[in-house]
């Protein structure tokens, strides 16, 4: 862990660190402020003799412990003595137990502690945190049970227990530590079962009540990212925690977090990195406990009702998806120092484990000799004296703060790119990119990308009698097999905003286009956002690939499917982004712009009932000639198909080497009831008695 301290002091005192303000005559009356900062390293170390027991007395005399190599004064060394071995208190049977129940009101911190003082000295810190919105009532019911199990029959003296929940958008501390149990159980009687289940559509716009908690996003536009934002609160929960100097244990209960495809990758980082920092170690239960899964799908949902279900492809999903839910928790706490319980119906069990992971161990604190806040990796290497035989568990580095305001522009631009080097992602600001292909040559591809960013988390500044909004960009594309930069990309945007045009920004996002060139290959970008305001930075990192379609010779050979629901005038789009002197360019080489007007693909694949979903694609077939291609849209409801457009024949352009034939479809969405669906495109060509299928989740709101 890592704390930033600052004091004032009176000229008067001895200067005995680097003094910042401005000159001033040496005869002039006033007062000197001298600002200092120290950064404290907090480390707990558990010391081991070769048996495998506590080895208790050492002092800081007995500790070494570098910094990069750099030796590190100790200023600090506290000893935790805990129990091993469970010791219950006496507890009255559960159907006989008078629980006072206590007015609860829900906090949005733990309380904090000072730098070198340990507040909860031998004592046991274990937070039950509950998400919500990731389990059905069945399981919000076993867990809540397992944690009121732990509490009546499982706690030492030396436990202490907060309580966390994760619902609608914040993190609550319904509990800081405590040990009383009466308290504890009645605040966990006053959950109500099936709140917060799965996300709810929520207002964002000045009606929105602000409740002052801890952790929100923007609910209108990433609703459908309900996996980036669980590991956001997790990453949430982690910081508040990160104000105790003491080994803290997170139990997680959830069911399964399943992560989409590479795409939460940057957070999921964020947020290991964040509980390494905080000293946080991650413990997740998956409540639905141990599941005996039919081939097919249990009663919640239809039966899939295709081919997939004859050839096994529905099963292997099935099994697949479940696994995948899995491997996320997994990596969560393998990656912390936690282990995750799985397919165990006592859940109590992963309580009892993180609480027996927990024994004596010593809390180092010392001020590092690196006080710049560049937001890279220091590798720590504490060590004792040989003779010992000791062997020692402790957190092998840190990453340092960052800080990206308060800086002249040439800082600001090495910041930035130094962000962009980081291994550490930043996600003060959520971002979101689709990046799609269409064939230029037989050898080139134009793939452009759209990075969406929710308008209500941009500050808005008054300059020139105007309100705008200031944004950087860099970005980079690496080739996945040699490691190299293909290519990158550095831009800014200063986009301003009528009065009218600034209110709707709340409930708006704002939207860059950008466009490369690549040869078939897989790469993998990485994209920084910075609201220049603020200093807050966005990242979004993933991994794709720009297929070989000349080898394609199966199926009809298909370009990235483009899902929209609006086309506008290229002066007229507001909320885009992209410079006035790009756009005569861009119309040359991207196909999304048509006539003077531009496709707007939806990121998130959202679409309102009131607009049409647009569908646009380019199929390639030169050895077809002058032959059309037949293509048809369909909307499947768990299997079911509740659509399916006219099928359209469209004939290749003749003057395209590749035998290019774009397909444009208009969906009216009014007929069809809010809710997911499949989209899924088909195109086929009759001649050469070949086709190609495409299919993505979609979700329809009023």
């Amino acid at each position: 862990m890592r704390l930033l301290a600052s004091m004032l002091v009176l000229a008067t005192l001895p200067a005995v660190a680097q003094v910042t303000g401005q000159n001033v005559q040496s005869n002039a009356n006033g007062t000197y402020t001298i600002t200092t900062g120290t950064q404290l390293v907090v480390e707990t170390v558990i010391v081991k003799d070769k048996k495998g027991n506590s080895i208790d007395g050492l002092t800081a005399k007995d500790f070494t412990v570098t910094e990069d190599g750099v030796t590190q004064t100790i200023r600090f060394c506290e000893h935790q003595e805990l129990p091993q071995t469970p010791n219950p208190l006496p507890v009255t049977p559960a159907d006989k137990e008078d629980i006072t129940i206590y007015k609860r009101l829900a906090n949005s911190q733990i309380a904090s502690e000072k730098q070198s003082n340990v507040k909860y000295k031998d004592r046991r810190l274990l937070a039950l945190y509950f998400d919500m919105t990731a389990m059905p009532a069945a399981d919000q019911m076993r867990a809540l049970a397992a944690a009121q199990k732990f509490i009546r029959t499982q706690m030492t003296s030396s436990d202490l227990i907060a309580l966390l929940r994760y619902q609608g958008g914040s993190v609550d501390v319904l509990q800081d530590f405590t040990d009383d149990r009466n308290r504890l159980l009645s605040v966990i009687e006053t959950l109500v079962v099936g709140e917060g289940q799965e996300f709810a559509e929520a207002a964002d716009d000045a009606s929105a009540s602000d409740t002052g908690a801890a952790f929100g996003q923007d609910d209108s536009e990433f609703n459908v990212f309900n996996t980036d934002r669980q590991l956001s609160a997790l990453q949430t929960a982690a910081k508040m925690l990160s104000f105790l100097n003491e080994r803290k244990s997170l139990i997680y209960f959830a069911s399964g977090l399943r992560l989409n495809g590479v795409d939460n990758q940057a957070q999921l980082h964020a947020t290991i990195d964040a509980a390494i920092r905080a000293g946080v170690s991650f413990w997740p239960i998956d409540a639905r406990g141990l599941v005996a899964e039919a081939p097919l799908g249990d009663a919640t949902q239809g039966s899939p009702g295709n081919i997939g279900m004859y050839s096994g492809t529905a099963a292997q999903a099935i099994t697949a998806n479940f696994q995948q839910s899995q491997d996320t928790l997994y990596a969560l706490a393998g990656d912390t120092g936690g282990k995750a319980l799985f397919d165990n119906n006592d859940l109590t069990r992963g309580i009892v484990q993180a609480q027996q992971a927990v024994s004596n161990y010593y809390i180092l604190g010392y001020y590092t000799t690196n006080p710049t806040q560049d937001g890279r990796f220091r590798r720590i290497k504490i060590s004792v004296s040989p003779e010992l035989g000791a062997a020692l568990d402790y957190r092998q580095g840190y990453y340092a703060d960052k800080q990206f305001n308060k800086f002249t522009s040439v800082d600001k631009e090495r910041q930035l790119e130094d962000a962009l080097m980081l291994g550490d992602p930043i996600t003060e600001l959520t971002i979101s990119i689709e990046i799609n292909y269409f064939q230029l040559n037989r050898a080139e591809y134009f793939v452009p990308i759209v990075v969406k960013i929710p308008g209500r988390e941009l500050a808005l500044a008054k300059r020139g009698g105007a309100e705008h909004t200031l944004i950087d960009f860099i970005g980079e594309i690496k080739d996945n097999y040699g490691g190299t930069t293909v290519t990158n990309l550095r831009d800014n945007v200063n986009i301003k905003l009528s009065d009218a045009t600034a209110l709707e920004l709340a409930k708006r996002p704002i939207e860059y286009d950008a466009g490369f060139t690549l040869l078939p290959g897989k790469y993998t970008i990485k994209f920084l956002a910075r609201d220049d305001e603020t200093g807050r930075i966005g990242t979004y990192q993933t991994t794709f690939t720009i297929p070989n379609l000349n080898k394609e010779l199966k199926r009809v050979p298909i370009s990235s499917v483009v899902l929209s629901s609006q086309r506008v005038d290229l002066k007229d789009a507001l909320y885009n982004a992209v410079k006035a002197k790009d756009q005569g360019k861009e119309a040359a080489v991207n196909p999304l712009v048509q006539n003077g007007q531009k496709l707007i693909p939806s990121v998130t694949r959202v679409f309102s009932r009131s607009r049409d979903l647009l569908v646009y694609l380019q199929a390639y077939e030169g050895a077809a000639g002058a032959q059309p291609l037949a293509a048809y849209v369909t909307f499947l409801n768990a299997q079911t198909k509740v659509y399916e457009s006219q099928p359209i024949l469209v004939t290749p352009q003749p003057d395209s080497r590749l035998g290019m034939t774009p397909l444009t479809f208009s969906i009216p969405l009014k007929s069809l009831a809010p809710g997911e669906y499949d989209c899924q495109v088909t195109v086929l060509d009759p001649s050469g008695q070949k086709g190609t299928f495409w299919e993505a989740p979609i979700k329809i709101v009023p």
